[in-house]
């Protein structure tokens, strides 16, 4: 018995395939789940990135100290005011829904403001494309848009060889939705 089981009406992510909408920026106000807090020497550089080349909106902002970014709901961002900031960008990353076709273009916006930034796009085993991109402040964000699953795929069954199964495909996963 798998305790996994389809709950993608709680997400704001679209189903995968090649016509997937991305979502409308979220406005409203909540308890955000999880939230990255990024420093950052120059807080307008920073917010000037994260909005023209990563495609977040300014929430609000503490003037000189803090500015909350968002995309789609649960994806915030805070980005701090201080005096340093690492030299590097850590092995750590921080992962960001997206859709198929947004993917080029986030590379190519954030290759026009920082030629050097991005590494890929790159398909994964885990039926996803993904771009890296490392920020003014040095932190590594990775947009992830999941690709159309095909059962008969590699993926499918590395996925099957862990108990994930797709609704209908098999296994139990149905019964707890």
């Amino acid at each position: 018995m798998s305790d996994y089981y389809n709950a993608f009406e709680m997400s704001p992510v679209p189903a995968p395939g090649p016509d997937a909408v991305a979502p409308e920026p979220f406005r409203g106000i909540y308890g955000m789940p999880a939230f990255a807090t990024i420093p950052t020497r120059d807080l307008a550089a920073s917010v000037d990135f994260w909005v023209r080349g990563l495609g977040f909106f300014e929430l609000f902002g503490i003037p000189g100290t803090l500015v909350h970014l968002r995309r789609w709901a649960f994806q915030d961002v805070l980005l701090v005011s201080a005096e340093s900031v690492p030299e590097q960008a850590p092995a750590m990353s921080v992962s960001f829904a997206c859709v198929l076709g947004e993917i080029e273009s986030l590379a190519e916006s954030c290759r026009a403001l920082r030629p050097d930034s991005v590494d890929g796009p790159r398909d994964t085993p885990w039926t996803t494309r993904d771009v890296e991109v490392i920020t003014p402040e040095n932190a590594r964000i990775v947009f992830t848009a999941a690709k159309p699953f095909d059962p008969d795929s590699q993926e499918a069954k590395n996925l099957a060889a862990v108990g994930i199964t797709p609704p209908g495909v098999g296994g139990d996963n149905g019964g707890h939705a």
